[in-house]
């Protein structure tokens, strides 16, 4: 397999200077602050959907001005309700019995909260192809096409960055020690409650007894962190969007939830926050779930402190994105297939939203892309060697951050500060390649990271 990567990896070397010298050391990029960007809304009310997957017998409650264990009494719960936290935003994370979470909920509605919901689960946005897809010197998984209709090769030539801009992955699992990845990765942060040792483990979560891992599924988050941060030029497997010039912030936020690998509510509200406080540019998130309050706001916490948000459009091939690329301030990624028409797994919406397109593959007949995989034995986890073939609006996700991340490093020097999250969205959109018109199969169109990084109306007035 390494022989093969490394030929394909080839029409990517040469697409820029073939004489390379380390970049030079850059100072972080900034985010500008947007504080006109608003949180809840004080009217906001009622009970979340308890019809969607959550964890069972937690509920995330929005007080009314009472103290925790005030509204549990006037509930009617002490003794049955637990406080297990309080989450970054202000709302009670607790734990009681589970199946009778909606009539909780409803008395403490009843007792004077504003809002309560279940404490969500979220599931990856990837469709991971059989690893014995046919294999030739032209595989139709090899990165150049794909990258070529985002303009990849284009922007690399225009690409001069002034600071050193940081994406967030928010994700499964992460190799820190992988030397295709190593030098572009932040220290890590692991945002779960898994019992692995420190904040900074970042390895797959081990299984409970009786639950375990589908093939693939923690290699996810180093795939998403290989799109956007793979050492690239070193003759070595994959190249990355951004050329040895991006950072990568690995959050590890999925987990098992009894015998379910997935993201809750709570985890990643606080995960969001974090990557906010931590400076980052762009955050990007390959994961999708419901409507959900708390989330929205932890995304407006973010906006707010400057740092764009890119997620995944949803794996459905149906019209509505899933969340949380459905909010407002939320770029949506979608995928399309390497013809430039939509993925057949690919969401769309017919209702006007912030969406783009990269390719990320399709299910028939069959598209993939290579990325990096967890080249790992965990013991409880095998993972799927150093690269591997990935499809799906997961990996449509890092290749539109990761352009992202490039404009602001270019804004960055010339203006003084970066572009408000605001103004990566318009750069972004209205340099796509419907044209600035919007299309209900494909959004604003295909992303155009040349067009990003020179268009002189939209991105660099």
């Amino acid at each position: 397999m390494r022989r093969s990567a490394l030929l394909l990896l080839l029409p990517l070397i040469y697409a820029c200077n073939q004489t390379q010298s380390p970049p030079p050391t850059l100072q972080a990029c900034r985010p500008t602050q947007s504080p006109s960007i608003q949180g809840l809304p004080p009217s906001f009310q009622g009970l979340g959907d308890f019809d969607a997957p959550h964890v069972p017998g937690e509920l995330l409650v929005l007080g009314g001005g009472f103290t925790p264990q005030g509204l549990l009494d006037r509930a009617g719960l002490l003794g049955e309700a637990e406080v297990l936290s309080t989450l970054p935003g202000g709302a009670l994370h607790l734990r009681v019995p589970p199946g009778q979470e909606r009539a909780r909920a409803e008395a403490l509605l009843r007792a004077g909260a504003r809002y309560v919901q279940p404490n969500y689960l979220y599931r990856l946005l990837a469709r991971p192809n059989d690893p014995l897809y046919p294999e030739s010197l032209f595989d139709p998984s090899r990165q150049q096409p794909f990258f070529r209709l985002i303009q990849m090769e284009q922007a690399w030539d225009r690409f001069a960055p002034g600071c050193t801009p940081t994406v967030a992955v928010l994700d499964t699992a992460f190799d820190p020690k992988d030397p295709e990845l190593a030098p572009n990765l932040l220290p890590g942060y692991n945002a779960t409650p898994d019992g692995l040792s420190g904040p900074e483990a970042l390895d797959p979560s081990q299984p409970p007894s009786g639950a375990s891992y589908q093939r693939g599924e923690a290699d996810h988050g180093q795939g998403v962190a290989g799109l956007i941060a793979a050492v690239t030029n070193n003759g070595s497997y994959v190249a990355g969007v951004g050329w040895n010039r991006i950072k990568v912030l690995p959050i590890k936020v999925f987990y098992f939830v009894g015998s379910r690998y997935t993201s809750t509510t709570a985890v990643l509200d606080g995960a969001i926050r974090y990557a906010a406080d931590q400076g980052a540019n762009v955050i990007n998130l390959s994961l999708g779930g419901p409507q959900d309050l708390y989330l929205r706001d932890s995304i407006s916490y973010a906006l707010r402190k400057g740092t764009v948000v890119v997620a995944a459009a949803g794996n459905d091939g149906t019209d509505g994105l899933r969340y949380p690329a459905r909010y407002p301030g939320v770029i949506a990624a979608g995928s399309v297939r390497l013809d430039g028409r939509r993925s057949d797994f690919s969401n769309y919406s017919s209702t006007p939203a912030d969406l783009v397109m990269a390719a990320g593959g399709n299910r028939v007949p069959p598209e993939a892309l290579w990325s990096l995989a967890l080249n790992r034995d965990y013991g409880y986890y095998r993972g799927l060697g150093a690269v591997y073939r990935w499809a799906g609006t997961s990996f449509s996700a890092p290749q539109v951050a990761g352009v992202a991340a490039m404009y602001i490093a270019q804004y960055q020097p010339r203006y003084g500060q970066a572009p408000t999250p605001d103004q990566v969205r318009t750069c972004l959109t209205m340099t796509a390649s419907n044209g600035g018109r919007y299309d209900p199969q494909t959004g604003y169109g295909i992303v155009q990271a040349d067009r990003v990084l020179t268009d002189t109306t939209y991105c660099f007035p």
